[in-house]
């Protein structure tokens, strides 16, 4: 894979007539952050969900060195393999946190299973990790017992975030994780994401439809339409001076008039 940590190569998704995603092909480099943009139905969490190895395509493959065996093709594991590598190597931040969480247990329980499944056992140890991560992403201590239910939706994002990164995963899914927010809880989400990527040297692949999401936390840009790659570059190079016309269309309908 010539030194890059994901690669998709002609990445095909159908669902009856319609292709929601169409020969996506990109590699994805350590310590890179890949924004995909674009409108709703123009299929980046189609292809978001087939790199993650939640959706298998139709055509294609998807390409991750792992830590320990080397390349291996996400979709020609078995479910038990691909199932370890999302608890271990990757997390997935889902737009809705309830997705992401268990609902019925405590916030510090839902930072220590993730603890659990990569081996640690140890409880002091555990909830002193999983108090540690709850300061980290600005949520107070006095609630590692509370259940997700009662806490806000900033919150159970921020809560779901941790549950990710405790574990130390080399590649991070996100779809659009500050979607739906208050604009004043997305500002304050978003620094702490940049924050954790700076400091974690995350790679990661985020699906967003606002662009300021976009260049605020990515490197590179990938816009689709239509389930195709219609422009790419570096994210400035793309906002700043847009060759597609759709991509021309997205960055117009966000500036002021």
């Amino acid at each position: 894979m010539t030194g890059a940590l994901l690669s998709a190569r002609g990445v095909t998704k159908r669902f009856g007539g319609r292709t929601a995603c169409n020969g996506v092909s990109f590699d994805l480099w350590p310590g890179e952050v890949l924004g995909i943009v674009g409108e709703s139905g123009s299929g980046k969490s189609t292809l978001l969900n087939c790199l993650a190895g939640r959706l298998v395509p139709d055509a294609g493959s998807v390409l991750y060195e792992t830590r320990s065996v080397g390349s291996v093709d996400v979709h020609n594991l078995t479910e038990a393999r691909r199932r370890l590598l999302a608890r271990t190597e990757w997390g997935f931040v889902n737009q809705d946190a309830r997705e992401g969480l268990r609902m019925g247990v405590s916030a510090g329980a839902n930072i220590g299973e993730r603890l659990m499944a990569i081996g640690a056992r140890n409880y002091g140890e555990i909830r002193g990790t999983a108090s540690d991560w709850l300061q980290r992403v600005e949520i107070d201590l006095g609630r590692i017992d509370d259940p997700p239910t009662v806490y806000s939706g900033g919150m159970r994002q921020r809560l779901q975030i941790a549950r990710n990164l405790v574990s130390s995963p080399r590649l991070v899914f996100m779809d659009e994780p500050t979607g739906g927010l208050d604009v004043s809880v997305q500002a304050r989400l978003l620094d702490l994401l940049r924050g954790l990527v700076d400091r974690f040297h995350l790679s990661a692949v985020l699906v967003t439809h606002d662009l300021g999401v976009a260049r605020l936390l990515t490197h590179r840009l990938m816009v689709m339409q239509g389930g195709q790659v219609v422009e790419e570059g570096l994210t400035d190079q793309v906002l700043d001076d847009p060759q597609h016309a759709y991509t021309q269309m997205l960055v117009a309908s966000i500036l002021p008039v």
